[in-house]
């Protein structure tokens, strides 16, 4: 921990510069997301909310949840049955 006022300004400075670096880099990506988005909608492929369910099923996925598990329990919730 920083110990002075001086040292903390210098540690805020170089978490600046770093966080700036970093979001430099991530800029191209995000903005392949934003085109990707558009190009999805414009072509009329799927529509905002679907895109959002798209997004929260890939997070869920990604996050190592058993995707059939989590369908099962959204449709025991909503009363939602498939047969």
């Amino acid at each position: 921990m920083a110990t002075t006022q001086d040292e903390k300004k210098q540690y805020v400075k170089e978490y600046i510069r770093s966080l700036a670096a970093i979001e430099e880099c991530i800029e191209p990506y995000q903005e392949q997301k934003r085109e990707l988005r558009t190009e999805f909608r414009e072509n009329s492929w799927l529509n905002t909310d679907e895109i959002r369910a798209a997004v929260k099923a890939y997070r869920l996925f990604k996050g190592k949840f058993d995707i059939d598990e989590v369908v099962d329990n959204f449709n025991a919730i909503s009363g939602y049955s498939s047969e």
